[in-house]
């Protein structure tokens, strides 16, 4: 998995490219979140369009991540969710924990 990160104000967006499972893409967005925390970005946006495959593994990272921004005074947003990834937070009801997005342009507005 490719995660690119780009800044716009104060607000990095990441948007990974590829799988978020076990042993793949869990791991790589807990080092990005790791590595944009220590480097003093708490404003941070997850563009999910490019992501193929999201599993239950890659959906607790997800929850992992938001809580480890929130608990670090920071925020974490989710914009442009593929349908099946939507579907799946709707399932799990954790649309209504995370703030979701249409756009990246409206997810940094909202901070």
């Amino acid at each position: 998995m490719i995660i690119n990160v780009n800044y716009i104000q104060n607000v990095a967006i990441m948007s990974p490219i590829g799988k978020i499972t076990i042993g793949v893409g869990d791991v790589a967005l807990r080092n990005k979140i790791s590595e944009l925390l220590d480097g003093g970005h708490k404003n941070i946006v997850a563009n999910l369009s490019q992501v193929s495959i999201i599993d239950s593994s890659g959906i607790g990272e997800l929850v992992n991540v938001y809580t480890t921004v929130s608990n670090q005074g920071g925020q974490f947003k989710l914009c442009a969710l593929p349908s099946k990834i939507h579907n799946l937070l709707v399932l799990t009801q954790l649309i209504t924990v995370f703030e979701v997005f249409d756009t990246e342009e409206e997810a940094i507005f909202s901070f």
